[in-house]
């Protein structure tokens, strides 16, 4: 599967940061998926459940604070006021 950087950063510093297969979670106008090759864009992120699929198949959930998501060329950045790992799924 396809692959594309991935950076959160919170104002503690990075909280992640890999290639990834794809990231979901929830923008200003509803859910959304971020995989390899999505078009360029910048989004309002709201706060509430991120899941971050890895490229060995594995899976981060996370709880994550409001932010920005810019996806761009070289890679997916998302700034969020917090980022906190869960293992509950």
């Amino acid at each position: 599967m396809n692959t594309y950087k991935l950076i959160v950063s919170t104002p503690d510093g990075y909280a992640f940061e890999d290639d990834v297969c794809a990231l979901y979670l929830r923008g200003a106008d509803g859910d959304l998926a971020v995989m390899a090759g999505h078009i360029p864009f910048a989004t309002v992120v709201k706060k509430g459940d991120c899941k971050i699929e890895l490229k060995d198949g594995g899976t981060v959930n996370a709880d994550i604070g409001s932010g920005i998501l810019t996806v761009g060329d070289k890679g997916t950045i998302l700034l969020s006021g917090f980022f906190e790992k869960r293992d509950d799924r």
